[in-house]
């Protein structure tokens, strides 16, 4: 108990302490005109109130995210905490508002192209396929799996509920900003915050025994803490996908002085969504084992109603089906809208025409609809590799920026050469990718890391 609390502490002062020195180092000036007000055409460019930014912002970046991928990390007890924690302070926030806030200072353009523009023209063009593949993906199994879920509650097949979901995500991709994601996702994004609340309430004033912090594994088939963890808990501490989804809510921030609220304080939101659920996974089962037996027989999402039906009841039981159906459905949606704006991007063409933005939703959903007929199982695996490559790209561009700008880019030079660790490290030993030691991967990837943070501070001395 005093372990979970004490880390949530963590995280709330973390966002006063740490979220207002990354937002000193980066300059935000309150006098700076932003996209919202200079790009105005009532599509993409949209001024919003910040707390409906910041709610909107959280179900972007959260979705199911800090849930199913905390109640997985929480296989190795309560050392998933500490990566919680610190990955969320000191990487995941300064991850999305760096990405946010740069995009801002950008007119709202997207992450490759950002990572263009200061990692260099190569990197661009790798980073456009990169992320637009990752957001297809996204979309897509985040189309599929809930009309999964629909067919088996209701009497309509999984293609009808297909179609519908598809018909959904195209609307939500094409309109305006402001009518189906500026209306749904506040009401959505604080039921996420409720559902936490009750199962974090439920965790400390209920007959629980929440674990306390050992530095040990304790993953029931001693899967090594490195790199698997630090890829297992992405959403709730640092996940590239937030870099596609901070730059739409750059196009509606209407002062720079809300990014700490809006990107860094979303952020610290999720990761206390994270920090609950994985507490609430390795409590409620009677410790690692029983969790591991758990998510044999019912998955993630059986874990997620069997913990709100017993903590929440009726309204747990409603809140675990707007989780497993509804907040993937979330993801989803942004996921295409990202890739339409992404594409935009590249091809330099304005959105503020129906037919314009027709004219790339139709090929995106063209692809994702092909995507939805086949077996997902092999290709997905590479997602959360990808997703903390992604981040890890996005940190460097961070620095980058910083380091252009003359300030103190530390900030993110130091959490980019860690994740430049961690993929490399993941990729060299993951049953997805070569199969190797982790003895011989962490070496390369340790490797890889240092000459990355080399080839970084030779070109500071350059520019200097």
């Amino acid at each position: 108990m005093i372990t979970f609390i004490g880390a949530i502490i963590l995280l709330i002062v973390g966002y006063f302490i740490y979220g207002t020195v990354v937002e000193r180092v980066f300059g935000a000036d309150e006098k700076r005109i932003t996209p919202a007000k200079e790009l105005e055409d009532g599509v993409d460019f949209v001024p919003m109130p910040w707390y409906k930014i910041f709610l909107i912002q959280f179900l972007n970046i959260a979705g199911l995210g800090p849930i199913f991928g905390a109640i997985a990390g929480a296989l190795w007890g309560p050392v998933a905490f500490l990566w919680i924690v610190f990955g969320a302070i000191f990487a995941g926030a300064v991850h999305d508002y760096l990405s946010g806030m740069i995009s801002m200072r950008h007119k709202g353009a997207t992450i490759s192209e950002i990572i263009g523009d200061y990692l260099g023209n190569n990197a661009r063009q790798v980073m456009r396929i990169f992320s637009l593949i990752l957001l297809i993906l996204v979309g897509t199994v985040f189309m599929t799996g809930p009309a999964k879920l629909l067919a088996n509650l209701t009497s309509l097949s999984t293609n009808v509920w297909l179609v519908i979901i598809i018909f959904y995500y195209f609307l939500a991709t094409i309109l305006p900003v402001d009518k189906i994601i500026g209306r749904l996702y506040p009401l959505f994004g604080a039921s996420l915050i409720i559902m936490a609340i009750g199962v974090g309430g439920g965790l400390i004033f209920g007959d629980f025994d929440i674990p306390e912090l050992v530095f040990a594994n304790l993953h029931p088939k001693g899967l090594s803490i490195w790199p698997m963890l630090f890829v297992t808990i992405a959403c709730g501490a640092i996940s590239g996908f937030h870099a596609t989804q901070s730059p739409m809510m750059a196009r509606c921030a209407t002062n720079e002085k809300y990014g700490r609220r809006i990107f860094y304080g979303a952020m610290i939101a999720e990761g206390i969504v994270a920090l609950i659920w994985a507490a609430a996974a390795m409590t409620f089962f009677g410790g690692t084992g029983g969790l591991q037996e758990a998510l044999a027989n019912g998955g993630p999402a059986g874990v997620v109603n069997e913990i709100t039906g017993s903590m929440l009841g009726l309204v747990g039981g409603i809140l675990a089906m707007l989780g497993v159906i509804a907040l993937p459905i979330s993801s989803g949606d942004t996921a295409f809208r990202s890739a339409r704006l992404q594409l935009a991007d590249m091809l330099k063409m304005s959105q503020r025409s129906v037919s314009s933005r027709l004219k790339l939703a139709f090929p995106l959903f063209a692809i994702g609809v092909t995507l939805s007929q086949m077996d997902f199982s092999i290709i997905w695996r590479y997602f959360a590799w990808s997703n903390q490559t992604l981040a890890m790209m996005a940190l460097w561009a961070g620095a980058a920026y910083l380091l252009k700008n003359g300030r103190f880019h530390w900030i993110a030079t130091i959490p980019a050469t860690f994740m430049t660790a961690v993929s490399v490290s993941y990729i060299i030993v993951a049953p997805e990718g070569f199969q190797q030691s982790i003895g011989l991967g962490t070496t390369i990837g340790v490797l890889t890391a240092l000459i990355a943070l080399g080839s970084f501070l030779y070109k500071q001395k350059s520019l200097q």
